[in-house]
C-alpha cells in the first residue's frame, strides 16, 4: 500500500473515511499531508465530538496541549501525533509539531487517554498511550488518576492498558528530542517509578493489570506490580532492557520479578532478550492467568472475573496477606532501597562514559537497522565461534 492509496480527500472523505486509512498508516509511515506549507507525516487520529460550524474539510479548528482538530466532510477527528516529512523527522505530538500554524487557534480539552470506570466494587482504569510509551507528563496524570481510583469504596482496581498495547515504558522519541535526553531519561524513569511504587504500596485494593494489549521493558515490570496479571491469548511481552544500550532498568523488577518468578527464572527473563509469549509468561509467573478470548470479548471476560473476585468469600482473607506481606517485605528491605540501587544502575546508562543506551535509542528512533542480526536470535554464530574455539585449542 503506497501512500496515494490512503491519502486523505478531505474534501470528499467523510470522518470514517479518514480514519481508517490513518489507522491503516499508524506506528509506521504515517499519512502524508500538507498543512499550510508544511509536509507532514499524521498519526494517532480519534473522533471528535465537536461542532464544525460549517468549517471547510481539511481546517484545523482548535487545539489542545498534545493534539489539533481537523474538519471532515461531515465531522472532526482529533489527529494526536506528527512529523515533518524531511529526513531525522521525529514523531511528537501534532500541537508541538505544528505548533507555529495552530498557536492562534482555541485550547481546548483533548480527547481523553486516560479514564476511569466503575461498576459496583470494581474500578476500572484505562490508558491508552500511543505506541504504548508513557513520558513524564503521562506517567504523572496516570499516577493522579490511579491515586483517585484507590480512593474509590472498591475492592478490585483493574489496570486496562490500552487495545493495543498496554505499557512500553519509557517514551523514547520526548526523549530523543529533547534538549537534554540524560535529564529527560532520569525524569521519565522516576515519574514511572513513582507510579510502579504507588501501585505497590496500595494494600486496600486486589489489583489486577488486564494486558489485552502487548507490553515490553518497564512496562512488563509495571504490569507485574499488581496483584495479578491476565494476559489475552496472543499478547506479546518483551520483558527485558538490554537491547537498548545494555539499559538496567527500573519499575522495581529487581523486587517483583523475584518475589513472583524466583532468582534462578529473574536471571533468564531479563537476559534472554526474546519476545514471550501468555503460554511462556504464565508458566514463569509473569502472568497469572490467560484470558482465551479475541479482543473484542475481552473486555467483557475481564469484568466477569473481576465481579467473580468480589464476590468470593476468600478475598477479604486475600486482602489482610496482602497487607501483612507487604509489612514483611518493607521491613527486610525497604522498596525506597530497591528503587535507589536501580536508579544508580540508570544513572550511569543516562549520565555515564558509556554511550550505548543514547546510541541504541537513537538508532531505534530514527528506525535505523543493526548492521547484524544480533547473537540472541542468530545462535548459529554462537555455535561456529564455540566449533571454532575448540578446533583452535591444542590437544591436552
Amino acid at each position: 500500500m503506497k501512500q496515494a492509496d490512503r491519502a486523505v480527500r478531505w474534501q470528499d472523505d467523510d470522518t470514517d473515511t479518514v480514519l481508517r486509512k490513518l489507522a491503516a498508516a499508524d506506528g509506521t509511515p504515517g499519512v502524508r499531508d500538507r498543512i499550510g506549507d508544511e509536509d507532514v507525516f499524521l498519526f494517532n487520529a480519534k473522533k471528535a465530538d465537536i461542532a464544525t460550524n460549517g468549517a471547510a474539510p481539511g481546517t484545523i479548528l482548535a487545539r489542545s496541549d498534545s493534539a489539533i482538530v481537523r474538519a471532515t466532510r461531515d465531522g472532526a477527528v482529533w489527529i494526536g501525533h506528527a512529523k515533518f516529512a524531511q529526513p531525522q523527522a521525529i514523531k511528537q505530538p501534532a500541537a508541538a509539531v505544528l505548533a507555529r500554524q495552530v498557536e492562534a487557534l482555541p485550547l481546548i480539552d483533548g480527547p481523553n487517554d486516560i479514564h476511569y470506570e466503575e461498576d459496583g466494587d470494581v474500578g476500572y482504569l484505562y490508558f491508552s498511550f500511543l505506541n504504548g510509551a508513557m513520558g513524564v507528563d503521562a506517567c504523572q496524570r496516570l499516577l493522579t488518576a490511579f491515586k483517585k481510583a484507590a480512593a474509590r469504596p472498591v475492592r478490585v482496581l483493574v489496570l486496562m492498558g490500552g487495545p493495543d498495547f498496554w505499557s512500553n515504558g519509557l517514551d523514547l522519541n520526548e526523549i530523543e528530542v529533547a534538549a537534554s535526553p540524560a535529564d529527560q531519561s532520569w525524569a521519565n524513569i522516576n515519574a514511572i517509578d513513582d507510579l510502579a511504587e504507588q501501585i505497590v504500596r496500595t494494600t486496600d485494593q486486589f489489583i489486577v493489570s488486564a494486558m489485552c494489549g502487548n507490553a515490553g521493558a518497564g512496562g512488563v515490570f509495571l504490569a507485574r506490580c499488581a496483584d495479578e496479571v491476565w494476559l489475552r491469548r496472543g499478547v506479546i511481552l518483551n520483558p527485558h532492557y538490554k537491547d537498548m544500550g545494555n539499559l538496567y532498568g527500573s519499575e522495581l523488577w529487581t523486587y517483583l520479578l523475584p518475589k513472583h518468578v524466583g532468582q534462578e527464572r529473574s536471571h533468564r527473563i531479563t537476559q534472554q532478550r526474546l519476545p514471550m509469549g501468555a503460554d511462556e509468561a504464565l508458566r514463569l509467573g509473569l502472568a497469572d492467568r490467560i484470558i482465551e478470548k479475541r479482543r473484542g470479548e475481552f473486555s467483557a471476560t475481564v469484568s466477569a472475573w473481576a465481579r467473580s473476585l468480589t464476590l468470593d468469600p476468600a478475598l477479604p482473607g486475600l486482602l489482610a496477606a496482602k497487607k501483612e506481606q507487604r509489612a514483611a517485605d518493607e521491613a527486610a528491605k525497604p522498596l525506597a532501597a530497591f528503587r535507589s540501587e536501580e536508579l544508580q544502575r540508570m544513572r550511569r546508562n543516562f549520565y555515564g562514559f558509556d554511550p550505548s543506551y543514547h546510541v541504541a535509542r537513537y538508532n531505534f528512533v530514527h528506525k535505523i537497522p543493526k548492521s547484524r542480526t544480533p547473537v540472541t536470535i542468530a545462535h548459529h554464530r554462537n555455535r561456529s565461534r564455540a566449533t571454532a574455539n575448540a578446533i583452535q585449542e591444542p590437544a591436552q
